[in-house]
């Protein structure tokens, strides 16, 4: 029986097709933007994950959407920083990522956590040492891994904005590289070489950093919520306190007046606002001081999701201070 040249091609084609089904890349999702950058760096060239918080929002204060319920059914990985963060994912996770490896970033090997700051946003760093105050000490910091828990509610305590100290971005990366390569082995030799040139990228970014806020690093200001703390801790600015611990629960008139006053006294140079939040309370507790306003953006949120938002997100931290603390 003759073959027709259109089948010969059919074929032909077939055979070119086969491969890249079989090397399909995994189905994976991710909570928020700087943990996306960073998966989506990984998977360069492989495929791009989806992200569930977009835009402004803020994981403090999200609801899921069905869209995302239905990728979540749909995955094969789930990338997050855990419930201390993402508490509207908790429950989520649980019914709808039945097939799904879930991986909690808390765990990544090598992270430091710095403990939650409790109760009045300055009172706790009043309550510290100068040099532990502007980040000269280390004295908060554990390392852990993710054999040393059960993590039956161990995130709780704890500050969960890791990926503002870029260490701890290097570890999340690394431990992110390692669940891809288990689920998706056929990319392997993709993963760790995108790995390694993200680490590399960090290393640079680190450095960056360090020279660019050295000018002004003990000049004091305050931020709208307590999200900064292993930025300090890394760069050793001095962050005199915040508006709010927790970003959905507002200060009260009390509150705000006892800022107002803080701000006065402690001659802060900058009160900064976040992009998702009522920025209001900023001309409220600067009204009648010299301190300046200005914008800090620790998630992201202003920016275009993808492998460039991380180094971005903490080049604009950096660029915000400095720019601001130096007028």
């Amino acid at each position: 029986m003759s073959i027709s040249r259109s089948h010969l091609f059919a074929s032909a084609a077939a055979l070119f097709l086969t491969p890249t089904l079989a090397f399909a890349a995994p189905q994976v999702v991710v909570s928020i933007k700087p943990v996306h950058s960073l998966v989506a760096a990984l998977m360069q060239g492989v495929g791009e994950p989806s992200l569930i918080v977009e835009g402004t929002a803020s994981a403090h204060t999200y609801s899921l959407k069905p869209s995302h319920a239905r990728a979540l059914e749909n995955a094969d990985l789930v990338f997050w920083v855990g419930p201390g963060l993402e508490a509207f994912l908790e429950k989520p996770l649980d019914a709808l990522a039945g097939k799904a490896t879930v991986v909690e970033l808390e765990d990544a090997p090598g992270l430091v956590r710095l403990p939650f700051r409790e109760g009045g946003a300055f009172e706790t760093h009043e309550d510290e040492d100068e040099d532990a105050h502007a980040g000269g000490e280390d004295h908060a910091t554990e390392e852990h891994t993710a054999d040393e828990h059960d993590h039956a509610h161990e995130h709780e305590g704890f500050d969960m904005h890791f990926w503002l100290d870029p260490m701890n971005a290097k570890a999340m990366a690394a431990y992110i590289e390692s669940a891809l390569v288990t689920a998706d082995p056929t990319n392997a030799d993709r993963y760790k070489a995108n790995g390694l040139a993200l680490a590399q990228e960090i290393d640079t970014l680190d450095k960056e950093i360090f020279s660019a806020l050295a000018p002004v690093k003990d000049k004091p200001s305050v931020v709208f919520h307590d999200a900064y703390q292993y930025f300090e801790n890394r760069y050793k600015v001095r962050i005199a306190g915040s508006i709010t611990v927790s970003p959905e629960t507002m200060p009260g008139a009390e509150r705000v007046a006892e800022i107002h006053a803080k701000v006065k006294e402690l001659q802060a140079v900058c009160v900064f606002a976040e992009p998702q939040f009522e920025p209001k309370l900023i001309s409220v507790v600067t009204e009648g001081t010299d301190a300046k306003a200005g914008t800090l953006d620790p998630e992201g949120g202003a920016l275009e999701a993808g492998p460039a938002l991380y180094p971005a997100l903490m080049r604009n931290l950096a660029t915000s201070l400095t720019e601001c603390l130096s007028r």
